[in-house]
């Protein structure tokens, strides 16, 4: 086999995994954690076997929606903390970047971070608490690195912005699951509150020399 036929061969077998995502996303979008592999399977008209050939399994499946949805949310997030603005509406517009996301698709949310105790059919639910925590560590690391990079933290500062990232993840997705839940308080309350709470250190951390700024 030349090169050109497995180079066509490997982006033919990339667009039918994304369309396979496709489908995938739009019985998430219907069915949140309730969503099933014979679900999914009948949305994009093949059998559950061709489905289990793509991804390896379950988890694995569930790994590349999770792995999906989360680089696009990452994307938002960097926006946010380039946009040209002081840090305290930084500090907000972040907060309210994850906050829009989990509420304009709530159902995504649901299936990435809450279990499914399975269907009528017989299909057990995604083993969400194997690939969620994972996934919050990523953001964790990601939000950690930007931390590190535009905030002078002075001496043991990479391990301080790890402490940082990881409590500012945590702390957005705890609020955010509860207020998704309950609904207690306008979205802008809950951002302005949240940011309060994280102001105090990082309305006085200074630059990082050369960095991009916070």
């Amino acid at each position: 086999m030349d090169t050109t036929q497995r180079t066509e061969q490997q982006r033919s077998a990339d667009r039918r995994r994304r369309e396979l995502l496709e489908a995938a996303d739009r019985v998430v979008l219907r069915d949140g954690p309730q969503a099933s592999m014979n679900a999914i399977a009948a949305e994009a008209g093949i059998t559950k076997p061709i489905l289990y050939r793509h991804f390896g399994d379950k988890g694995g499946l569930y790994a590349a929606l999770a792995k999906r949805h989360t680089d696009a949310l990452l994307d938002s997030l960097r926006a946010a903390l380039d946009a040209p603005a002081d840090r305290r509406e930084r500090v907000e517009a972040t907060l309210d970047t994850y906050l829009a996301a989990i509420e304009a698709r709530p159902q995504v949310y649901r299936f990435l971070m809450h279990p499914s105790d399975g269907n009528q059919q017989g299909d057990q639910g995604f083993d969400v608490g194997k690939h969620s925590a994972p996934l919050l560590r990523r953001m964790g690391e990601e939000l950690a690195q930007v931390i590190e990079e535009r905030l002078d933290l002075g001496p043991g500062g990479q391990q301080l912005a790890r402490v940082w990232g990881h409590g500012i993840v945590g702390m957005m997705h705890a609020a955010g699951d509860w207020w998704l839940g309950e609904r207690p308080c306008s979205r802008a309350e809950l951002v302005r509150s949240l940011a309060d709470l994280l102001w105090g250190r990082l309305a006085a951390a200074g630059d990082r020399v050369g960095g991009p700024g916070f």
